[in-house]
C-alpha cells in the first residue's frame, strides 16, 4: 500500500473531495504555467505598452489575475485582508482608464506579487469549503484563460503590425487545396435542442439550459477560407456598398478598410480560415455569396446537438477535455501550432452533423446581439457579463488557436463591439433554402 492510499481520508464523499481539491490545485497550476509562458520573451517595454487603444497592457493583464484571485478568495472567501492594497485602484477592473495602466510595476515585482497571492489562495484551498464554492474556483480559471486570450491576441497584434515581412510573421503554411474544396454546406433539420450549460465550469451568461426550436437551415461544412474570401476582395467588396449593411460601410469608410487585419496575402494560407475581420465585414462577405450569418443558437445546435440521443454535447465530439497530445488533438487550442490551421486538419473534432473546425482556430461571428438567457443571474458580480447586454456587442463563437482548454465548449459565449478586428476571429455562413435551390 502506497502512503498517499494509507492516510487517504476512508469516507467516500471526503475521498471524492479531496480528488476535486486535487483537481482544481492541478487546473490552476497548468493554466498558470501556461499564462507565464506568454511572458517568456516580453521585454520590460512591451510590458507596460498599451498596444492598442481599446486593451490595456499586457503586463496589467498579469497583475490583474493576481488582483482578482487575491479579491474574491483571500478577501471575500478567507476573510483576510487585502494584500498589497497599494494596487487596488491600478489592477481593479473598474479601477484607472485603459489608458492609464500603463506605470506598471515591472515584471519582477509583478511575478512576485502573482506568486505572494498564489501561494496563500493554494494554502487556502487545503480546507474551503468546496461544497459552497466550487463554482467561484471554475470561474477564476476561466478568468485567467479570458485575460491570457487577451494577451495572446495583443502579442499577435504587435508581431503583425510591426515592420517586417509577411514570411518572418508566419510559420510555413501547412498543405492546401483549392478553395472550393471547402464550399460544402450541410443541413441541420428542423427541430427543438437544448442551448446553453448549466455545469459547474458554465459562467453566468450560459446559463440556464433552455429549448430552443428552430426552422431547417444549412451551414458551412467550414469556416470561411482564406482562398474563399480572395475572391470578395478581388471582386471589390471592399469598394462596393451593396454588400454592406449602412453602419458597416461607415464603418469601413471611416476606418480605410480593404482587407482583413491578419491577412498574408499568399496563396498557400489559401486552406486556413480567414481572421481578423470585423462581424461587418463578415457579413458583407455573406451577402456576397448570398449567404447570411448565423444566429448564436443556429451556431450552437450545429456545434453540440446531438439528434439521435437528443441530447447536447459539451464539444462537439462528446464530453472528452480538450487535449494537445499527439494523436488525439480534436482542435487547434492553446498555442498547439502557434497560427491557424487548415480549416479541414482535424476530423476528430467534427460535431455530429460533420461540421469542422467548431472549436478552435478563429472565433466566429454571429447575427445575435449579446444578451442574458431568460432566467439569467448574473455572477459572480453583476459587471461581469451584465453591464455588456446593452445592444452594441455581437456574440462570437468557438474560441481561437490560443483559447486555454477551460474556456473551449460549445455554450461558451465571447463578445466584442462589432467593428473590432483585433481579436482572432473569422466565421461561417448559414443559408434558409437548400443550397443548389438558391
Amino acid at each position: 500500500m502506497t502512503s498517499t492510499s494509507r492516510f487517504a481520508p476512508s469516507d467516500p464523499q471526503l475521498r471524492d473531495l479531496e480528488v476535486r481539491r486535487q483537481q482544481i490545485q492541478q487546473a490552476l497550476q497548468d493554466c498558470r504555467t501556461g499564462t507565464l509562458a506568454l511572458f517568456q520573451a516580453v521585454d520590460s517595454t512591451t510590458f507596460c505598452q498599451q498596444i492598442h487603444p481599446e486593451f490595456s497592457p499586457i503586463g496589467w493583464h498579469l497583475g490583474h489575475i493576481a488582483f482578482t484571485e487575491g479579491l474574491w478568495i483571500l478577501e471575500h472567501c478567507a476573510g483576510q485582508a487585502p494584500l498589497l492594497p497599494q494596487y487596488r485602484r491600478l489592477f481593479a477592473a473598474d479601477g484607472l482608464p485603459k489608458a492609464e495602466r500603463c506605470n506598471l510595476p515591472n515584471l519582477a515585482d509583478t511575478y512576485t506579487y502573482l506568486d505572494t497571492v498564489t501561494t496563500q489562495v493554494l494554502q487556502y484551498l487545503k480546507v474551503a469549503p468546496l461544497d459552497s464554492q466550487e463554482r467561484l474556483w471554475h470561474w477564476l480559471l476561466q478568468h485567467e484563460s479570458q485575460h491570457c486570450e487577451t494577451i495572446s491576441f495583443l502579442l499577435q497584434l504587435q508581431r503583425w503590425t510591426a515592420d517586417l515581412e509577411p514570411s518572418s510573421r508566419l510559420k510555413q503554411p501547412q498543405q492546401h487545396s483549392d478553395s472550393s474544396d471547402f464550399e460544402e454546406m450541410v443541413c441541420i433539420p428542423a427541430g427543438a435542442f437544448q442551448q446553453g450549460n448549466d455545469s459547474l465550469d458554465a459562467i453566468d451568461n450560459e446559463r440556464p439550459v433552455h429549448s430552443v426550436d428552430l426552422d431547417t437551415y444549412w451551414i458551412d461544412r467550414y469556416p470561411v477560407t482564406n482562398g474563399q474570401y480572395r475572391k470578395f476582395i478581388a471582386a471589390g467588396g471592399y469598394q462596393n456598398p451593396h454588400w454592406w449593411s449602412e453602419s458597416g460601410w461607415q464603418w469601413r469608410q471611416a476606418n480605410g478598410i480593404t482587407q482583413p487585419l491578419y491577412w498574408p496575402n499568399d496563396p498557400a494560407w489559401a486552406d486556413h480560415p480567414v481572421c481578423g475581420v470585423s462581424c461587418y465585414e463578415a457579413e458583407a462577405y455573406a451577402r456576397f455569396v448570398q449567404k447570411r450569418l448565423p444566429t448564436e443558437a443556429e451556431w450552437e445546435k450545429a456545434a453540440s446537438w446531438h439528434p439521435q440521443k437528443q441530447q447536447r454535447q459539451t464539444y462537439p465530439w462528446g464530453e472528452a477535455f480538450p487535449s494537445t497530445e499527439s494523436g488525439i488533438g480534436r482542435c487547434n487550442h492553446d498555442h498547439l501550432e502557434g497560427q491557424t490551421t487548415p480549416v479541414a486538419a482535424y476530423p476528430k473534432g467534427q460535431s455530429f452533423y460533420g461540421c469542422y473546425d467548431m472549436l478552435g482556430n478563429v472565433w466566429e461571428w454571429t447575427a445575435s446581439w449579446f444578451d442574458g438567457y431568460d432566467g439569467f443571474e448574473f455572477y459572480p458580480y453583476r459587471g461581469y457579463s451584465q453591464v455588456y447586454f446593452d445592444g452594441q456587442h455581437r456574440v462570437l463563437r468557438g474560441g481561437s488557436w490560443v483559447t486555454r482548454p477551460w474556456g473551449l465548449r460549445c455554450a461558451f459565449r465571447n463578445w466584442y463591439d462589432p467593428g473590432t478586428r483585433q481579436i482572432l476571429a473569422g466565421f461561417r455562413c448559414v443559408r434558409d433554402a437548400e443550397p443548389r435551390a438558391a
